[in-house]
């Protein structure tokens, strides 16, 4: 869509000189302006001149003359940054489709999930068997660098870009381990990730317990859990515990189709847009097993859906400590097919309407584990012999279930 300097009734003569500038603008504004581009321009007539006489410094005056369309990528950039947002971005081609890779549960890469707390890119959980895990990188491990970038002030896509590339390219990731002051180096060879999300196994003793743990929600975590959940019926499992620890969250489709067994019929969530309301309902799926839920304090986003709704249904004991507080939600919006426009669009309510970001959700039962004991623990779980949230847990549906 062009634009008619007719329609803003504007004396636009001396902009006409910086033509190619306003081309780039006017794709800009045909993307994100959802009012008349012309209306746009009259009430920000200063703004908008402003903008045009920029893009023409930077393709005459600049010394690494920018090509239009990195003009046009920071553009867009810059308007989504204005929200200060850390969870909305605007996601450039080769962002958008390394964002689709992981999320449909493949990608090229390291294996590490990130988030961004207080500012800083921290390691949520290093997947095992991948070049991050067999490394030593650690959970709590601050990114200072990837590569030769600095992460301070990158946002979340951005850090996830540099950490992919070809299968046998390398990259360095440059950490500072919590009480500590040096940097540690890693120089790791990326390689194709298959991130399985659904973990599980049946503890035997005292009653046979299945034990199932979700690393994050992706588009197949559903369908992986619930072949886990029959395999585990047919064991003999007679409760289950569902260990939500360190999961960084996801997929919302999948947090209602997690949920959705853990639960009778009813509200999994509500959605609270900014001009509607949204509910979404469990699929009717309820497997009615005693039940204990283990979360943490890096228990995020979908992780949290599913532990409100389990705790608000009643349907369930809540063990381990508080968990991160992500009570809001992203939707993506593809341009072109090619890039996306990630934006912070609602937030969410348990079942009973509680809003829980920055607040977290409580456990029923309050357990903490100090870090070099919660890093053992999980990364080797289930660990029955040496982790007393799981102890606790199956402690509890032995009981239920007896």
């Amino acid at each position: 869509m062009g634009i008619s300097l007719k329609e803003g009734g504007l004396a636009l003569v001396k902009w006409r000189r910086l033509a190619a500038g306003l081309r780039t603008l006017a794709l800009v504004f045909s993307v994100v302006v959802t009012v008349s581009v012309g209306t746009f321009i009259a009430t920000h007539y200063h703004e908008v001149e402003q903008i045009v006489q920029v893009v023409s410094l930077l393709k005459s005056q600049s010394l690494s003359n920018p090509t239009t369309s990195q003009i046009l990528h920071g553009a867009l950039s810059g308007m989504v940054q204005s929200l200060n947002d850390p969870y909305s971005v605007y996601l450039e081609p080769s962002a958008y489709q390394q964002l689709k890779a992981q999320v449909s549960g493949n990608y090229g890469g390291v294996g590490l999930v990130i988030d961004m707390r207080e500012g800083v890119l921290e390691v949520v959980l290093p997947f095992p068997k991948t070049p991050a895990y067999r490394a030593g990188i650690k959970k709590g491990d601050l990114i200072v660098k990837i590569g030769d970038q600095q992460t301070a002030g990158m946002d979340l896509e951005k850090a996830a870009e540099l950490l992919k590339g070809p299968p046998g390219s390398q990259v360095t990731v440059s950490v500072q381990r919590p009480g500590e002051t040096r940097l540690r180096d890693f120089v790791l060879t990326r390689e194709v990730i298959q991130i399985p999300t659904v973990e599980s196994k049946l503890l035997p003793r005292p009653l046979p317990i299945g034990y199932v743990r979700l690393t994050m929600f992706s588009d197949h975590t559903g369908q992986e859990l619930g072949q886990a959940l029959n395999e585990l019926r047919q064991q003999g499992a007679k409760a289950i515990v569902l260990d939500l620890r360190n999961n960084p969250g996801g997929s919302l489709r999948a947090a209602v189709e997690v949920a959705s067994y853990f639960i009778p019929r009813g509200p999994v969530v509500h959605l609270e847009y900014r001009a509607r309301k949204e509910t979404y309902e469990a699929l009717g799926n309820y497997l009615q097993l005693p039940l204990a839920v283990l979360i943490n304090r890096t228990s995020a986003s979908a992780s949290e859906i599913v532990a409100g709704a389990i705790k608000d249904n009643g349907t369930g004991t809540l063990i381990g400590e508080r968990t991160f507080g992500k009570g809001l939600v992203q939707t993506l919006f593809e341009i072109d097919s090619q890039a996306a426009v990630k934006l912070t669009t609602a937030r969410y309510l348990t079942p009973k309407g509680h809003d829980i970001n920055s607040k977290g959700i409580e456990p029923d039962i309050t357990i903490k584990l100090d870090a070099q004991t919660e890093e053992r623990i999980l990364t080797h779980s289930p660990d029955l012999g040496h982790d007393p949230q799981l102890q606790k847990a199956v402690e509890l549906v032995s009981r239920k279930a007896a």
